[in-house]
């Protein structure tokens, strides 16, 4: 037995040296797209990411910062590690968890190679290398999240219950229990889904320590609930609201200083404690004792939130929601900026509220006491507006639009009824965002298109275009891995009824339960397999118990050695996901993140503000500046988050290189819950416009002028969609930032209409901004925004390259702003994009998207060289042309087509390569383009209609054709316009809007 235990040991750490080698070959080396350079940088500064936080996350990637020796370049590959080592400790637990179970299940082997031991083995291999190569593992391991460490929690926390039933005879077994708590307290410091395990945990206790019984059953269930229920709500946010409420207490009603009210709670819970440990051991409470000692644990695990404390009070430049005292730390461990979702009873999507009502009140820090600014409001609906199990909550548009692709939804005067609802939450909910990414990782993938569909046996690459067909996220398993997975399941079934159970339900509440506790809209920006890892974990048990069912099979036929058969065909399984899944979660060659970070920060000037939008515009940027020290004179104002107050206190303070913002509005008049909202109420004396300046300063005072009483209070308003500000032209041209040849029309003020029905916070202080900047420091926009972010303003823009800067100079009709030449060609022919010239690395959809609008940049460039030089002769006008070509050959070196496809922005390159003189490269071209498209619309104009990725399909090529038709036409190339032209009007009629096929719009950001 001893003997086994050391194989055992050794080929569980050969399990982990193989994930961490295939983790570490495949990671990113630098930070990856969404939330992984925000980890990054406050990670390597110890800086306060998005709520809830993750501080034990940060702490151990701060550890491995110091990996990268001083060379800046090198901290998001070990930062990266963090995942990587991560879950290659997730398989190494998933190992020696599948080994304990299947002793259960054949009995204890005699040696270290006798026949029930290489079978044992054998499951543990197949089963914790299945999930080494699972797709959603596999992701999450090489990318700096928090997802790869919380599977790792999960994987200890489930093989400890495990090893503690194997002692719990023993003398001290109980210690592996307070082992447990301890881990479940320092994961709730990486994410809260380790805790949904603690069902499963419960039963095991239940089935080692009582006789079984069904009342028994059902209070082990509940008990189970009530844990996770009283660290999801009585631990993690109550202790701090408590603390909160003796601090507002105790300060507001005694008079006393900050912090008294959270001493005197500290010293009321430590000494509650004291006195309970005291009882316990008096009445010799085993129970109690033991309990108290478990909380005790969970909560040194708990403390690691201290840290984010602790920097908050520091006031770093990451700093979100600023959680530096116990009213923000309250709302940020609530993550409360995110809005709740309606659970088991509740609104739809039409339900009429009858009123508002105030809810808790809303305090900000004042000098000397906290001060109440406000109460939160609470839509209040009446019984018949709510229905049980509320699905189709949400009344966004395109959330209405999406919810009617998925259920029948009756008249906009009736409800949707419970069967509507658990229609949805079977068809979309579980069906298309759980069971889909479930087959993906043990059935196949069909591509990494946003919502590509699982792959069946028999589904081959035949009639699939060649966009499809050799998409390297196209993993064909041949379900060969489901096979297993429920052959072991039934096999566990048939010899351990208990053991399956107590899988199933870690299966069930890491899976379809987080499903209907998250309760997801029907659009999201990105696909979320990596939130049921944990799910796809416990599948991965069965699929290493499977072995054990082959063997049970075979053993009739080949005797003892009917184990070592088993496990080589077994290992088939892993070995077939690795081979296959290799290609598409390799990302060691993807560079373009930090690049395109660094592109965006380089086309500004110095000193500049840089307004940006989602996370994949804001956190590259965050990753440059706070790690590589790039551009830190640029101020990144997230527009998202300049709706909040903590974020506007930010920008009014001084951060690197970069001064604080021109901001005039103090944070009382930013405060949550104060201007979050201007309405349209037009003042007619001041249609034609008012000066911006002055307006802001009467939102400032609150002037009557501008305020408006409603039912909700009194509410400062926006009086007019026109504003005015004034241009100190004499002082602008001696800055010299404005083209030579523009500057005779510099305005004498900047007069514009607001694009929007409404003024938001984040639109006032922007507003605040350009009132009071002086033309001083640069002002740019991303070329990613909305266009509802560019507030009206795009004909008083001027492009520089990835970002417009607002300009004093008018050019009326400019919807796209207006090319600075020589700005834009220096800045666009410097920009970095490595790695996107290699065919051999992999980008997935969403990473191919990015390059959209730098092709953008690059044609726009393009196109306004060639326009002057039709304006220009002799030698300027050769240069001129000359630049251009550059410029386009810079653009498909930078990017060619063979390693990221052409895109509906290249048709237009076509006309300018023709005007150029170069015809063959041209035609070279729109010949690519065309058959690309032909190509894809033979696919998709045969798919049945509810495939949601055809139309846009469909609009996008058929827009490529009638591109390439219009640039030979208006060249007076009718031979080569009538190539394309019969495509074009073969698939027109499949465009369902020709408006959408010629307007696809540009990429925008969650």
């Amino acid at each position: 037995m001893q003997n086994f235990q050391r194989v055992n040991n050794l080929v569980g750490w050969l399990v982990f040296i193989i994930a961490a080698a295939t983790y570490i070959l495949t990671m990113e080396p630098v930070a990856s797209f969404w939330d992984c350079g925000e980890f990054i940088a406050a990670s390597y500064k110890l800086q306060v990411p998005h709520p809830p936080g993750a501080p034990l996350f940060l702490l151990v990637g701060r550890l491995f910062s110091f990996l990268a020796l001083g060379d800046v370049t090198r901290v998001a590959y070990y930062v990266n590690m963090v995942s990587a080592l991560s879950s290659a400790g997730a398989s190494l637990f998933l190992f020696w968890t599948i080994t304990m179970l299947a002793r259960k299940l054949v009995g204890e082997p005699e040696s270290g190679t006798d026949a029930t031991a290489l079978k044992v083995l054998f499951a543990g291999l197949v089963g914790s290398l299945a999930y080494t190569y699972a797709d959603s593992a596999w992701f999450s391991a090489s990318e700096a999240e928090v997802y790869a460490m919380s599977s790792l929690f999960t994987a200890l926390v489930f093989w400890a219950i495990l090893r503690w039933e194997r002692v719990a005879d023993e003398v001290g077994a109980d210690r592996w229990l307070l082992l447990i708590a301890y881990f479940t307290g320092l994961s709730i410091g990486v994410h809260l889904l380790n805790l949904v395990t603690m069902p499963a945990l419960a039963f095991v206790y239940y089935f080692r320590r009582y006789q079984y019984s069904a009342l028994g059953a059902w209070a082990t269930f509940g008990i189970g609930m009530v844990v996770v229920g009283a660290i999801m709500v009585g631990i993690i946010p109550s202790l701090p609201s408590f603390a909160n409420f003796f601090e507002i207490t105790f300060v507001n009603s005694f008079g006393l200083p900050f912090n008294s009210g959270i001493i005197f709670f500290l010293v009321l819970f430590f000494g509650t404690l004291i006195y309970l440990f005291s009882y316990a051991k008096r009445s010799a409470n085993y129970f109690l004792f033991n309990g108290l000692l478990a909380f005790c644990f969970i909560m040194i695990g708990y403390i690691s939130y201290g840290v984010i404390v602790v920097r908050a009070v520091q006031n770093p430049p990451i700093n979100e929601n600023d959680p530096s005292n116990a009213i923000s730390v309250v709302s940020y461990l609530k993550r409360e900026q995110y809005g709740d979702r309606p659970l088991l009873n509740g609104p739809v999507y039409n339900s009429q509220a009858s009123r508002q009502e105030n809810g808790a009140p809303i305090y900000i820090k004042g000098t000397k006491d906290y001060e109440k600014i406000g109460y939160k409001t609470n839509p209040v609906y009446e019984a018949r507006e709510k229905v049980l199990l509320p699905r189709i909550y949400s009344p966004q548009g395109n959330h209405i639009a999406a919810y009617k692709n998925w259920v029948r939804l009756p008249a906009a005067d009736r409800k949707p009824s419970l069967g509507t609802n658990v229609s949805f939450m079977f068809k979309y909910q579980i069906g298309f965002m759980y069971w889909r990414y479930f087959m993906w990782n043990f059935a196949g993938r069909e591509s990494d298109i946003q919502n590509a569909a699982w792959l069946r046996p028999w589904d081959t690459t035949k009639d699939l275009p060649k966009e499809l067909a050799g998409n390297k996220a196209r993993n064909q398993f041949f379900m060969l891995p489901l096979i297993l997975g429920l052959a072991g399941l039934y096999f566990q079934l048939v010899k351990g009824k208990r053991d399956a159970f107590i899988v199933g339900l870690l299966f069930f509440f890491t899976g379809i339960a987080i499903v209907i506790y998250l309760n997801q809209p029907p659009v999201e920006p990105r696909e979320r397999d990596y939130t049921f890892a944990g799910s796809y974990y416990a599948f991965c048990v069965w699929i290493g118990l499977g072995v054990l069912a082959i063997d049970d099979l075979l053993k009739k036929y080949l005797g003892s050695g009917s184990g070592v058969v088993a496990g080589v065909v077994g290992l088939a399984i892993p070995g077939i996901m690795a081979v296959v899944g290799w290609d598409d979660h390799n990302r060691s060659n993807r560079y373009h993140s930090v690049d395109s970070a660094k592109n965006l920060l380089a086309s500004c000037a110095k000193n500049a503000i840089l307004f940006t939008g989602g996370d994949n515009d804001t956190f590259p940027l965050w990753y440059v500046q706070e790690v590589e020290g790039f551009r830190t004179d640029v101020r990144v104002c997230n527009l998202s988050l300049l709706g909040t107050d903590w974020y506007g206190k930010q920008m009014l303070q001084k951060a690197y290189d970069s001064d604080i913002l021109p901001m005039t509005l103090e944070p009382r008049n930013f405060a949550q819950g104060k201007n979050d909202y201007l309405p349209f109420y037009e003042i007619p004396e001041l249609k034609s416009g008012v000066d911006l300046k002055r307006y802001i300063e009467l939102v400032k005072a609150d002037n009557p002028a501008v305020n408006r009483q409603t039912e909700n209070g009194s509410v400062n308003i926006m009086p007019t969609k026109t504003f005015v500000v004034p241009v100190d032209r004499e002082a602008v041209k001696a800055m010299g930032y404005v083209p030579t040849e523009d500057t005779a029309r510099i305005i004498d003020n900047l007069v514009w209409t607001l694009n929007k029905p409404a003024l938001y916070k984040s639109d006032l202080l922007m507003l605040d901004m350009l009132a009071n900047n002086g033309w001083k420091r640069p002002i740019y926009f991303s070329t990613t925004l909305s266009n509802s972010n560019y507030i009206g303003l795009k004909e008083y823009m001027y492009m520089e390259g990835l970002a417009y800067r607002l300009m004093p100079v008018k050019n009326p009709g400019a919807q796209e702003g207006v090319i600075n030449t020589p700005v834009m060609y220096k800045n666009m022919m410097e920009m970095r994009f490595k790695g996107l010239d290699n065919p051999n690395a992999y980008f997935d959809e969403n990473y191919k998207r990015f390059p959209l609008n730098a092709r953008k940049s690059y044609y726009m460039l393009a196109a306004q060289l060639v326009n002057e030089a039709q304006v220009d002769t002799g030698a300027k006008k050769a240069e001129k042309e000359a630049m251009a070509y550059k410029v386009i050959q810079h653009c498909l070196k930078a990017m060619p087509n063979n390693a990221v496809r052409f895109d509906f922005y290249m048709p237009q390159f076509v006309p300018l390569l023709l005007q150029l003189g170069k015809e063959k490269e041209a035609n070279a071209m729109a010949d690519q383009m065309a058959a690309d498209a032909e190509d894809d619309l033979k696919y998709y104009t045969s798919r049945k209609k509810d495939q949601t990725t055809s139309d846009f399909e469909v609009q996008t090529n058929v827009y490529v054709l009638q591109q390439l038709v219009m640039a030979y036409k208006n060249a007076g190339k009718a031979t080569l316009a009538a190539k394309y032209e019969k495509p074009f009007n073969t698939y027109m009629p499949f465009a369902q809007a020709s408006q959408a096929a010629q307007d696809p719009g540009s990429y925008e950001e969650e």
